[in-house]
């Protein structure tokens, strides 16, 4: 008799990361030193009739409006059932990003996982269980951290002492009176300059840069120290084909892109387009670890590598199993502030800056599921009060 899903939980719950604010627009996390930066996320719980639970902790509100509008159907549905899931719950939010089926994905794989007494990786086939890390910056800031090319650089620095093997540059952002892209070429060079020998060299502006022109002339900069890759540059906001074709075409530092692309499809278009030389993925952002699985075999069979976005339980287990993923994003680091990581994990799993042992690598999870224990004490005495039950 096949196993049913008997109810979904999902509770959101907040928690403060210390000496982080935002910059002045409000949207990116910047080091302030004094200043509180209060986080919202969500606990997932599937329950089964067979008293295993899936779990996972991540997610948004938006993502979680999305997930009230199909957990009534998982309820009385056989949870190893996957791919069918996946399919009509894609349907369902054919009106929307889709992004409330990642956490409810992963939180099956984590049953699976348990069910079988197995990690994820070893049932998605385990290519290999150390994972090379790259430190990913927190974005520029005014306040005494990361306020200079000279203190990216001596962070850059820092963080190959540890063992990192790579490095990417969130700067400043967008012209403005001060000429900020002044600023991000000098942070390149001097990066360059100090580790680009010794390190691979990422620059990500997080589609802060205001116009065409302005990304060409950072990629430019980026040529000229040899950059492992370049993304997101500029306001169209990471989706236009068109754009970063015409980008590939002016630059010789690859292209990373589709992040910000949702949906299998116009991330595979994106490819056959030759708008991008890597792909991104993100089991929370892309349909869960079934989704962003499908990315990476997309990236293989044309060819190309796929590059996992965030740190987490999930992006772990599914680099564990692409041969065609260079690194693990260790984000966001800085000299000062610590990592947006939740304190919601027990026993020795981390995303902290000092994770990476001497050779930069971090491991992947090897207990049933996604190998991790939360803390769910935490989570109830540090809830918002929205919680919904579906059964």
């Amino acid at each position: 008799m096949s196993p049913e899903i008997t109810k979904i939980e999902s509770v959101e719950f907040a928690y403060e990361i210390p000496d982080v604010g935002t910059d002045e627009n409000g949207f990116n996390l910047v080091y302030e030193p004094g200043t509180t930066t209060e986080r919202k996320l969500f606990g997932i719980k599937i329950y089964t009739d067979e008293g295993i639970t899936g779990e996972y902790v991540g997610g948004n509100s938006p993502g979680a409006a999305q997930i009230n509008t199909f957990a009534d159907y998982l309820v009385g549905k056989d949870p190893l059932q996957r791919e069918k899931h996946w399919s009509e719950i894609k349907r369902a939010l054919r009106k929307y990003d889709r992004m409330g089926i990642g956490p409810i994905d992963i939180a099956l794989w984590d049953y699976a996982g348990k069910r079988y007494d197995a990690p994820i990786h070893e049932l998605l086939g385990t290519y290999r269980e150390r994972l090379p890390a790259y430190a990913s910056t927190y974005h520029g800031d005014d306040a005494g951290g990361l306020d200079s090319p000279e203190a990216f650089a001596d962070f850059a620095e820092e963080c190959l002492e540890m063992g990192y093997g790579g490095f990417k540059i969130h700067g400043w952002g967008g012209g403005d009176e001060l000429r900020n892209l002044d600023r991000e070429i000098a942070a390149v060079h001097a990066v360059g300059e100090r580790v680009g020998d010794e390190m691979d060299l990422m620059h990500d502006p997080a589609c802060e840069l205001e116009t065409f022109a302005d990304a060409l002339e950072l990629g430019r900069a980026l040529d000229e120290e040899g950059f492992f890759w370049y993304e997101d540059p500029y306001r169209d906001g990471g989706i236009s084909q068109h754009a970063h074709r015409k980008l590939r075409q002016m630059l010789d530092t690859p292209i990373l892109q589709t992040e910000h692309v949702r949906g299998l499809e116009p991330a595979t278009d994106f490819v056959a387009n030759e708008a991008t030389d890597f792909v991104r993925a993100d089991p929370e952002y892309d349909g869960g670890i079934t989704g962003a699985m499908k990315r990476a075999k997309v990236a293989e069979g044309f060819g190309i590598d796929v590059e996992f976005h965030a740190p987490g339980p999930a992006q772990r287990h599914c680099i564990a199993a692409a041969r065609n993923a260079n690194y693990y994003e260790l984000a966001l680091v800085h000299p000062e502030a610590p990592n947006t990581q939740p304190p919601v994990y027990e026993g020795d799993y981390s995303d902290m800056i000092d994770t990476v042992d001497e050779n930069g690598t971090v491991p992947v999870p090897d207990g049933p599921g996604l190998g991790v224990e939360y803390e769910w004490d935490y989570i109830e005495r540090n809830a918002t009060g929205s919680v919904h039950v579906y059964e």
